[in-house]
């Protein structure tokens, strides 16, 4: 009797261990589950944190302000047969004496000149040039305020603080207040940042030159290190013996993924500028620094796609007669097309926005017109955001952020890219 009651209190004491040690168990899942969870949330409200605070930095750089001057036109100022030949300058500084004939000292009149983007003369003239009608008369024409004026209308400039600790004086604000009276500023949509080059005048800034410049150097590098990387990485998987020197080449491939990208750069001034002579901050030396930076991944991502196929595809394919490159190019390379366009993009979207191996090769310099191809001069989207990032212009910072969100979306239009095309070659094959 006694040895029964002993027998059933230690069962019992055995079920209220166990049935403690559950409950620990439990409660450490509910922990771990909650502390990834909170881990998640904290990782995209500082992404959200990050991206909203771009955008609003960034959002005035798609609104710039015009301000309307009367100019007068007429055949003693302009010759309608020989418009190159005069003084647009003369012309814009004239209509603002005549909006303002009270404003008779050189000092004043240098600051109500200074109301105007120095782009002014050469905006007149370009409305005169497309619509000769302009010509005979007083014209009203729409010309680019300066960065002062523009950061003013965007309430960046306190008019509320004391004139010395503003870069407006009372006086210019007073004839700013007295253009917005009779209508004559207006903020419109920012044509320029879409369409410039790079400029001194952050009014004028834009950010097409840059834009075609990675375009370029991304072009160069998907043709040179795309089929590369696949064929290198279908014959080290498929065909190389494996051996010590395979071992070898793989070890480096693997760590050339780990290289800091400015080694790249360092590596393709001395090869490509210093021993073949190529030209100096062109796309084509980009794309072919970007490209040897982006192998490595490309190689990677591409073995571990063919590692993924069954060996049972190869070895139908190889009972049916096939032979080894019937096999491999037939049935399992188009199985690992989805992983391999993935990591050629993802190596691309990498490129897209690595600066450092840019900078060695000279795609730093100001850069105003557009390259029309991959040998004339040129800068990348992420040198430009470094340059305005680096301008003591407060003007630069709009344009900073609003580069950056740009940059943003390629690389989410190449992510969205990445994903069609795997999701395509998936049901294809």
């Amino acid at each position: 009797m006694t040895d029964t009651s002993y027998t059933t209190q230690n069962s019992l004491d055995d079920l209220t261990k166990g049935q403690k040690h559950l409950e620990r168990r439990h409660s450490s899942e509910t922990r771990f589950k909650w502390t990834g969870r909170i881990a998640i949330f904290f990782s995209l409200a500082f992404l959200a944190l990050m991206v909203g605070s771009i955008f609003l930095d960034g959002k005035g750089a798609i609104s710039a302000t015009k301000v309307a001057i009367k100019v007068n036109l007429g055949s003693d100022f302009v010759d309608p047969f020989d418009i190159a030949d005069a003084s647009f300058g003369k012309i814009v500084k004239d209509g603002m004496k005549d909006m303002f004939p009270d404003v008779k000292k050189r000092k004043e009149r240098k600051a109500l000149y200074g109301l105007l983007s120095s782009d002014a003369q050469y905006q007149v003239e370009n409305a005169v040039r497309k619509d000769p009608s302009l010509l005979g008369g007083l014209a009203t024409i729409w010309v680019s305020a300066s960065d002062d004026v523009d950061l003013l209308m965007k309430g960046i400039i306190n008019r509320e603080l004391p004139e010395n600790e503003r870069r407006m004086s009372d006086q210019q604000i007073a004839w700013v207040d007295s253009f917005i009276r009779e209508g004559k500023l207006d903020r419109v949509f920012n044509t320029a940042f879409f369409t410039n080059g790079a400029s001194q005048e952050p009014e004028l800034a834009g950010i097409l030159s840059a834009l075609m410049g990675s375009i370029f150097s991304l072009v160069i590098c998907f043709v040179l290190s795309f089929p590369i990387g696949i064929m290198a990485a279908i014959y080290l998987e498929e065909f190389a013996p494996k051996n010590k020197f395979s071992d070898f080449i793989e070890i480096n491939i693997n760590n050339l993924a780990a290289v800091p990208s400015i080694v790249f750069g360092l590596l393709g001034l001395s090869i490509f500028l210093n021993t073949f002579g190529l030209p100096r901050s062109a796309p084509l030396v980009g794309g072919m620094v970007l490209s040897l930076m982006t192998l490595p991944t490309i190689i990677i991502a591409s073995r571990a796609s063919l590692r993924a196929v069954p060996p049972s595809i190869r070895e139908a394919a190889l009972g049916m007669g096939a032979s080894s490159v019937q096999s491999t190019f037939h049935h399992v390379a188009p199985l690992a097309l989805p992983g391999m366009f993935t990591g050629a993009i993802v190596g691309m979207a990498r490129a897209l926005g690595d600066t450092a191996p840019l900078l060695m090769i000279g795609m730093v310099a100001f850069v105003v017109d557009v390259p029309k191809g991959f040998l004339d001069t040129a800068t990348a989207l992420p040198v430009q955001i470094f340059l305005w990032a680096d301008s003591p212009e407060r003007a630069f910072l709009e344009k900073t952020s609003a580069a950056i969100i740009v940059l943003l979306i390629f690389l989410i239009i190449m992510n969205i890219a990445a994903i069609i095309l795997r999701k395509k070659f998936e049901l294809r094959f």
